[in-house]
């Protein structure tokens, strides 16, 4: 049994995977939710992932928590309480690892909305840039304990300077490019 973070390599059924679960979502939450995009690795075509989809749920206010954490519960998500809960409220399916979906609840128009949407489209467009992404992924991941939650937010700091240095490019080149 492999006990370390595991990278696949992309897999077109990811777009489909969030599409059904964004129906279900679109309909549990109705107009609480203004976006609900499929955002993180498994959103742009061709990047090597952990076989998770993330999705990013753009609500106007994300107090009381309990306005969308309710119909999150009936869906089969778990909250997961952080300090972070002030910018980008987190919940996983299931409650227990291995998880299959990630959602995180950001302000509509706001500052994380944008920056998670521009380092996705940024990727989308940018071949080289995905393609070191997923060597740093790569490379990383077998560092780090699968099923340790702690773990798991190491290797997300450990990939922090990367992302944080191509949304500084995106938001500077004028991504994300909203519908």
């Amino acid at each position: 049994m492999i006990d370390h973070l595991e990278i696949a390599p992309y897999d077109p059924a990811w777009a489909a995977a969030f599409e059904a679960e964004r129906d279900r979502l679109a309909q549990a939450l109705g107009s609480l939710a203004r976006r609900i995009d499929h955002n993180g690795s498994t959103s742009v075509p061709g990047l090597a992932a952990k076989p998770v989809i993330d999705i990013q749920i753009s609500v106007d206010a994300l107090q009381p928590l309990d306005a969308y954490g309710r119909p999150l519960s009936a869906l089969g998500y778990t909250h997961v309480p952080d300090p972070d809960d002030a910018v980008c409220p987190f919940f996983h399916r299931p409650r227990t690892w291995p998880h299959t979906y990630h959602v995180h609840v950001v302000s509509h128009g706001g500052d994380e909305e944008r920056r998670t949407l521009a380092f996705r489209d940024y990727l989308r467009d940018h071949a080289a840039e995905m393609r070191d992404y997923a060597a740093l992924k790569q490379r990383l991941a077998p560092q780090y304990a699968a099923a340790a939650k702690e773990a798991r937010e190491a290797y997300a700091d450990a990939k922090s300077e990367f992302i944080e240095r191509i949304i500084q490019l995106a938001l500077a080149a004028g991504y994300p490019h909203l519908s």
